[in-house]
């Protein structure tokens, strides 16, 4: 039966996805590529049909070709291994501009591979080439044979470069020879590497597939019986590596409405955060792109509330807010007001409820679907006429342990109206102008729920 649910699940999944626009807004993005091309001494070697750098020429001014028509793309060209023989040094020689295509097809025409391997000053310098603007994805390209010593440690660069938030993803094409890539490069960006110039085209066409599409993913919330439940609970969608938020809604599902559906880059990973109580975490999650990714997240939850008896009192009841935590974690987990309902994941619960003294009440059991309905007794009121002279006083509720404390007198009022929870309690005092201890008195009063005790200065011993 739970199987046979959950495929009516994700078939309702899959209707949302067609016809649920996401909820949350997005606005209009271009792309800038940075393409950081290795041209030292090594790009000279032979690679199938030509050296290859003659091979990474032309397919470059290939897909200049086929891009240049589009208005939400942006290319810059950063070079290393290009300047004087042995030179070790990189130069952004094409900015980002408004129509430079016929500025990086010269450039790359005329690139001649003349040094050594500066990779990781490259990626390094690469963070300044990008213009200060909102509303970009900034996303690096390396195309390098791999062969050259660099002058650094191109897996720490590349973390930097990840970490600043300034780029979106770093994509890392290598050609050649498979042995001259000693690490892979996975720890710099996403790694390719082609060992037939055949398919350098369409990777690189697969580079900008990525940086022009959305992922769909549709969201839906499960019980303990895999069948979607009606809510609204907040998501945020956080970088994995920056901790920026990308995207946020606000989750929601009813029996006439289609489960939600955001469109999100496909080039970050995400930590997803669904603000129920206590919120569920997923960590670095990645949804391919053109794709649509159901994501179908077991959250069962139970209702919480508790409440006063209905009997009416002569004086007026607080409204207090008790305190919520799992049990067994001293964190607070929500502040709910009594006589209010609030859901919560299933689960056991410790309240506290700030009542004087507090009430506590451990290891409430909340299963899927269900109502956990608590009711209080109601408080009864301390009405304490003062001594004429000012005092100072305490009330103490009485435990098999000894005295606890409740709550201290107000030394300049004469007299006092105190709610507090039924129970047996000690009142001590004490004249304000005299520090001997015999002049302390003391009294033992019982407060019962709904009722009023009256308390007076010829009843202290």
């Amino acid at each position: 039966m739970k199987t046979h649910r959950l495929l009516i699940v994700l078939t309702l999944l899959a209707i949302g996805a067609c016809c649920s626009p996401a909820r949350a807004q997005q606005q209009a993005e271009k792309n800038r590529l940075l393409i950081i091309l290795d041209c030292s001494q090594s790009m000279w070697d032979r690679w199938q049909s030509d050296s290859k750098i003659k091979v990474t020429q032309h397919v470059l001014l290939r897909f200049l070709d086929s891009i240049q028509g589009q208005t939400d793309m942006e290319v810059a060209l950063r070079v290393f291994g290009h300047l004087n023989n042995g030179d070790f040094g990189t130069s952004l020689e094409v900015p980002f501009e408004q129509d430079n295509f016929y500025k990086l097809r010269s450039k790359i025409k005329t690139l001649v591979p003349n040094g050594g391997c500066t990779a990781a000053s490259a990626l390094n310098g690469a963070l300044k080439d990008f213009p200060s603007s909102d509303h970009v994805r900034n996303i690096i390209l390396v195309i390098t044979d791999g062969l050259d010593e660099c002058d650094g440690n191109i897996c720490d660069v590349a973390r930097q470069v990840n970490e600043s938030g300034t780029v979106v993803q770093t994509f890392i094409i290598g050609i050649g020879n498979p042995d001259n890539f000693k690490h892979q490069l996975d720890c710099a960006g996403r790694f390719t590497l082609l060992a037939d110039e055949e398919r350098f085209d369409e990777t690189l066409y697969e580079v900008l597939l990525l940086s022009d599409q959305k992922a769909r993913v549709t969201l839906a919330l499960l019980d303990a019986d895999n069948r979607l439940y009606e809510t609204d609970v907040p998501v945020t969608f956080h970088d994995s590596r920056t901790h920026a938020l990308r995207y946020s809604t606000i989750y929601h599902y009813g029996t006439e409405d289609p489960v939600d559906t955001l469109d999100i880059d496909p080039l970050v990973n995400y930590d997803i955060t669904l603000f129920t109580k206590p919120p569920i975490r997923l960590a670095d999650r990645h949804f391919k792109p053109g794709r649509h990714t159901p994501l179908a997240i077991p959250a069962p939850q139970g209702s919480l509330m508790l409440h006063f008896g209905k009997q009416r009192t002569a004086f007026q009841v607080p409204a207090y807010t008790m305190l919520v935590r799992r049990s067994g974690d001293p964190a607070i987990l929500a502040t709910q007001p009594l006589g209010t309902k609030a859901n919560y994941l299933a689960g056991s619960y410790d309240i506290e409820v700030l009542t004087l003294p507090v009430t506590r009440i451990e290891k409430i059991q909340l299963q899927s679907g269900s109502s956990s309905d608590l009711e209080l007794p109601l408080p009864g009121q301390l009405a304490f006429d003062k001594p004429q002279e000012p005092t100072l006083g305490s009330i103490f509720v009485r435990k098999a342990n000894g005295l606890q404390w409740v709550c201290d007198l107000d030394p300049a009022s004469p007299t006092e109206r105190i709610v507090l929870m039924p129970g047996d309690y000690e009142l001590i005092l004490r004249p304000l102008k005299s520090p001997s201890s015999g002049a302390v008195r003391s009294a033992h009063f019982t407060i019962r729920s709904a009722q009023q005790t009256g308390l007076k200065a010829s009843d202290l011993r």
